[in-house]
């Protein structure tokens, strides 16, 4: 039965049969599980056929739809389908790759993200495709596929199929680009259907692979199996392409024609074959030397065959065979010419495989009435229920025949199972009431099936169970069998109750509740039982993992569709979904409370998703009292799973989390649960996207500092009063000296007042004195933390340290927030910072060298020459540090001196923009000559010059005190790099851009404009390197005891001559790329050209690597001057 829009028509117009360049639609009648646009006026025979009205129209639009191209670029509306196969595969492949795969994936998709974010398209798609390309070259360097694999084959077919899965994973992110649907349509048509037509084989692949990983290799082909129907399902239905046009639906009356799919018939084909002989041929590859060893490994041969043979014919139900025919009648004659053979095959493998194998303690009937009880059972069974399921019981006859077989397949089970012959009407009425419920929809007679189920279940679990004294997962048998009657009764019970009337839908929702909960308390105890008391012994664990996920999706899954059915409502189904989804907790942590505890966490988190999910409805929203409460709810939760999260972490961290850590982790995990509430229902709210971030910061900063906490704060727990207290922490991690923490607050404090203020959460802005407060406190705090963490020994330094920390942050706050006086004091406020700085750095030295070396007497010792020497270098360290905390000074003025200029300048050609344009009208809208538009961008360029001098009312001295400030930072780090790394040639290039923050002034820098601002960048870099150079020959030639260089043969002056001449060669290109920046005019383009083979022998023949350096630098200057002036001239004929 093929689906109403695969119906044949008896008349169809001409339709290109190509299976190389299909045509696709955006939009379709039929896309497996939606459709977008269902036909306004169906027909009798077809739900989705127009009116011949409507056929008209569209024959009458058919030939302008057939002269354009049939692709209509849109979103690829398969993305959720594709992710269920493509982002397990990709979570695989990283942890097979590790780190290096990671990095390198991590590095690729930044820098595409880069160059999207800067509108560069197809840049950000080749770095996507490079970024893959080189995590696959990382996967290939850093997998174990090699070892881990007994042949060299199978490592190159392993290898092989995570490539084909990366790039499976490149195809997918390239159909997420609009530009290439635009400009290449063909490319993308492709695309999808490659995608389509491989994921199914390179996913099952994959997901077998994993599943063998993690259980072992013994089923590997039933794992296979169940893979390869699930994606034959989602891939290998007809689905229509994202490609297509909506007038295509149209113009063929509401039918997809067969050009539509994204599959074509070799695909469709091919995906058959995999479905079908793939398992079997794998479980004869790994198991060939034991296939025939008995009945129940030649029975596994028929499963693996003819199980995906019969979902095979399932699937032709929604139009899977669409390829073999279009002919109802054949596609039913095979379906039940085969489907019968298939069943009594498989129903004969089930006996033999499972039935008579694992459960034939139950069977109690004598052979070989037993053999042909089962038959009867399991054959009537799988008969009534295939029928059912394909809609064969449709008429009063295969009704009778229905009920016939539930009856005769209740009492033969019945026998089966030994239940008394006096009994045996009670199964037969109650499979008799079952049908009827089938075909005639009757409640009472469910209601009737699930009173004598009930009976049957009960009278099974006592006849079997119920006189065992057996403890079970910490519970006698007899307390498990109530359990599970129970668990049994409202699972038989709820189908009834879920068609019941809507006004009645509390029984389902109270029905479904109450088997979850049973559900979650009985495998909860089963599975943590078997965690605690079969640690390491894996063959008697006794309710496995994939028996969690199997019941959890299980349960989401009929969550889903009562829900869909409105069946259920939207509470309930919150409800369900945390209940069922906590149980997956189980899988990661071996804790009995960890279940509740995630069920609480997801209960108190979920509502705004799942609540007030529906945004068109104004009451979907929540008020501000409803977002407090469970905001405050969220709060709550967190602090009552406190021991969890306390287990989580020390599981993580492999020993007990500090109190700041776990604070930390319950802080941040309030904020990001409280995300939903304020991303769905306060998004227009500025406070509470404010709070929130707040609250973020607030947990991410305890949890990376770490502050003490007192004891009060958190001993609250016995659990983790007794970890805290444990004996056993001195022995197993060993002593650990404790350092003092408390500054840490101090500095927590003053981030989370900048945090406050650039909020907007504390209004500096508004008030004077609250901003002086505000710049005085962060001051301090910082102040105290510098001291008392990195200057411990030099106490008279807290004061001066304490002192310029308070000038910096009152300098910066209000040159950010400027007030009526603050222009005239800030410039002695920054004047007292270049003060301090000398005064700190020798007062350093000076204190304690006269504390060490005064009042001592001639006559020392080793140990005071040690202490002596101990001293030097303690002040050489705090000196260092004090180096590094006045060049970060330094700098953070500068930052903010260079941003409220620029601010300023932004603000005057916005200002003049703005009059301009108010006077031009709307005019000015027009098409510009280009000559015209030239001139223009010209004079917004030139913009920036005059600028500066119109700044005296806003604060003259902001650029030389930021010109001043720019050139102290790197001054000092320049200094520091001949402290910390003995002078790196590497360390100019990054410490030269800080002279981007030099700004024009009116003294020292007058003639410097936004023209010239890397010209400072480029001349450090060059005068650096020469002057090193020229220090490097001095040193290695004059320096010390220039004889004995010569009798060893060592540098001469022949050596200084040489290395002078070769560093003189790289001059002229370095001198005429430093004109050229600050200039930018153009020159010949031969001048450039010219200077780079003096630069060659610098590079060959120098003994000192920094003239190397200046050779390679001047010839990359060279060709880079050659390049602009060309572009700029290139540029400029556009304009002419």
């Amino acid at each position: 039965m093929l689906p109403p829009e695969l119906h044949p028509r008896a008349f169809r117009p001409y339709i290109s049969s190509s299976a190389s360049a299909p045509s696709f639609a955006s939009s379709s009648s039929y896309n497996g599980d939606q459709n977008p646009n269902p036909s306004p006026s169906p027909s009798p025979t077809s739900s989705f056929y127009y009116s011949g009205a409507g056929s008209s129209g569209s024959s009458r639009r058919a030939s302008s739809s057939m002269k354009n191209s049939r692709f209509s670029p849109s979103s690829f509306v398969h993305n959720a389908r594709i992710a269920v196969a493509l982002v397990p595969t990709a979570a695989f492949l990283l942890d097979l790759g590790g780190s290096p795969v990671v990095a390198t994936l991590v590095v690729g998709l930044m820098i595409a993200y880069i160059l999207d974010s800067l509108n560069f398209k197809s840049g950000s798609f080749f770095a996507v495709w490079f970024s893959l390309v080189a995590a696959q070259i990382a996967f290939f360097f850093s997998s174990s596929l090699f070892y881990t694999f007994s042949y060299i084959s199978l490592a190159l077919l392993a290898s092989f199929t995570c490539a084909l899965a990366n790039f499976l994973i490149g195809v997918w992110v390239s159909l997420q680009f609009k530009w290439i649907q635009i400009e290449y349509p063909t490319i993308v048509l492709a695309l999808e259907r490659l995608l389509f037509a491989c994921v199914p084989l390179i996913a099952s692949t994959i997901f077998t692979w994993a599943t063998v990983s993690a259980v072992g290799m013994i089923n590997a082909a039933y794992y296979l199996m169940v893979f390869n129907c699930i994606f034959y399902w989602l891939y290998s239905i007809p689905r229509v392409s994202s490609f297509k046009l909506k007038q295509e639906v149209s113009y063929h009356g509401g039918e997809v024609p067969e050009d539509s799919f994204i599959l074509g018939q070799l695909e469709s084909c091919v995906h058959t074959l995999n479905l079908v002989f793939f398992p079997l041929l794998f479980h004869i590859g790994s198991h060939y030397l034991v296939i025939f060893s008995s009945s129940a490994a030649v029975c596994d041969l028929f499963l693996l065959f003819f199980i995906p043979f019969l979902f095979q014919l399932y699937a032709s139900t929604r139009g899977a065979l669409w390829w073999v025919t279009k002919n109802e009648h054949q596609l039913k004659s095979i379906r039940f010419v085969n489907g019968a053979v298939a069943l009594v095959v498989v129903v004969v493998c089930l006996e033999v495989r499972v039935v008579f194998h694992s459960f034939g303690r139950y069977i109690h009937v004598p052979p070989p009435l037993n053999y042909l009880l089962v038959t009867i059972t399991m054959l009537g069974g799988a008969v009534a229920a295939g029928t059912y399921a394909v809609g064969m019981v449709s008429d009063a006859f295969s009704s009778l025949v229905f009920t016939a077989l539930a009856v005769i397949v209740s009492a033969a089970g019945a026998i089966v199972v030994g239940f008394p012959i006096l009994f045996l009407p009670l199964p037969s009425i109650a499979g008799f009431y079952l049908a009827r419920f089938f075909t005639k929809k009757s409640l009472p007679s469910y209601s009737a099936f699930v009173v004598l189920g009930s009976l049957m279940v009960m009278w099974f679990v006592m006849h079997n169970y119920w006189d065992l004294n057996i403890w079970v997962a910490g519970m006698s048998l007899k307390s498990f069998c109530k359990l599970i009657v129970g668990s049994g009764i409202l699972a038989m019970a709820i189908p009834g109750l879920a068609v019941l009337p809507p006004k009645l839908s509390f029984l389902t929702e109270a029905g479904l509740i109450s088997h979850a909960l049973l559900l979650c308390y009985i495998e909860n105890n089963f599975f943590n039982y078997s965690n605690v008391y079969y640690y390491g012994m894996d063959e008697d664990v006794m309710y496995p993992s994939y028996m969690v996920v199997m019941t959890t999706f299980a349960g989401l899954a009929i969550v889903r569709r009562l829900s869909v059915d409105h069946r259920i409502g939207s509470k309930a189904v919150w409800v369900l979904i945390c209940l069922y989804s906590s149980k997956l907790s189980m899988l990661f942590m071996a804790s009995k409370a960890v279940l509740w505890v995630s069920a609480v966490l997801l209960l108190a988190v979920s509502p705004p998703l799942l609540l007030y999910k529906d945004k068109s409805k104004s009451a979907s929203k929540m008020k501000p009292w409803q977002g407090y409460s469970h905001a405050g709810v969220v709060a709550l939760s967190v602090w009552f799973c406190r021991e969890t999260i306390f287990e989580a972490l020390q599981w993580w961290n492999g020993r007990p989390p500090s109190d700041g850590l776990l604070l930390g982790s319950c802080i941040l995990l309030t904020g990001l649960a409280c995300i939903p509430i304020v991303a769905l229902h306060f998004s227009h709210v500025m406070s509470a996207k404010r709070y929130l971030v707040l609250v973020v910061a607030t947990g991410l900063l305890f949890i990376l500092m770490q502050p003490p906490i007192p004891l009060s704060w958190t001993y609250h727990s016995d659990l983790i009063r007794s970890a805290r207290q444990s004996a056993d922490d001195i022995s197993i991690y060993g002593f650990m000296a404790s350092k003092p923490t408390w500054p840490s607050w101090l500095l927590l404090a003053a981030i989370l007042l900048t945090l406050a203020a650039v909020t907007s959460i504390i209004p500096i802005k508004y008030i004077v004195e609250l901003r002086t407060f505000y710049a005085i406190a962060v001051g301090i705090a910082l102040g105290i933390y510098i001291s008392a963490e990195y200057f411990l020994q030099a106490a008279i330094l807290h004061a001066l340290i304490i002192v310029t920390m308070v000038c910096t942050s009152v300098f910066v706050v209000f040159t950010h927030l400027p007030s009526a006086s603050s222009t005239k004091l800030l410039p002695w406020i920054f004047a007292l910072i270049v003060a301090l700085f000398p005064v700190t750095y020798l007062l350093e030295g000076q204190v304690r060298i006269n504390k060490n070396f005064l009042g001592e007497s001639g006559v020392e010792d080793m140990a005071e020459e040690d202490n002596k020497i101990a001293t030097l270098l303690a002040v050489e360290g705090a000196r260092t540090s004090l180096l590094g905390l006045y060049a970060a000074i330094f700098m953070l003025i500068a930052l903010e001196i260079k941003f409220e200029l620029a601010s300023l300048m932004m603000e005057k050609i916005v200002e003049r923009g703005g009059l301009r344009h108010s006077q031009s009208g709307q005019s000015s809208l027009a098409t510009v000559p280009p000559r015209l538009r030239f001139m223009k961008q010209r004079r917004a360029s030139t913009m920036p010059t005059f600028s500066i001098k119109r700044m005296a009312a806003e604060g003259a001295w902001m650029p030389a005190v930021g010109n001043v400030a720019t050139v102290m930072c790197f001054a000092i780090c320049l200094i520091l790099n001949v402290h910390l790394t003995g002078g790196s040639n590497r360390a100019i290039f990054f410490l030269a851009p800080i002279l981007l923050l030099l700004n024009q002034d009116s003294d020292f820098f007058a003639g410097f404009g936004d023209k010239q601002r890397y010209f400072p960048v480029t001349m450090a870099i060059s005068a650096y390197l020469v002057l090193t150079a020229l220090y490097s020959i001095w040193e290695d030639v004059w320096h010390g005891n220039t004889g004995w260089g010569v009798d060893i043969g060592g540098p001469d002056w022949i050596f200084a001559v040489k290395n002078l001449a070769l560093l003189i060669l790289t001059l002229p290109s370095h001198i005429l790329f430093n004109s050229f920046v600050w200039s930018y005019t153009k020159q010949a383009d031969s001048r450039p050209l010219l200077t780079i083979p003096l630069n060659l022998p610098s590079v060959i023949i120098t003994d000192i690597i920094k003239i190397k350096i200046l050779a390679l630098l001047g010839v990359i200057y060279s060709l880079a001057q050659y390049l602009i002036s060309r572009q700029q001239y290139l540029s400029g004929l556009k304009y002419i």
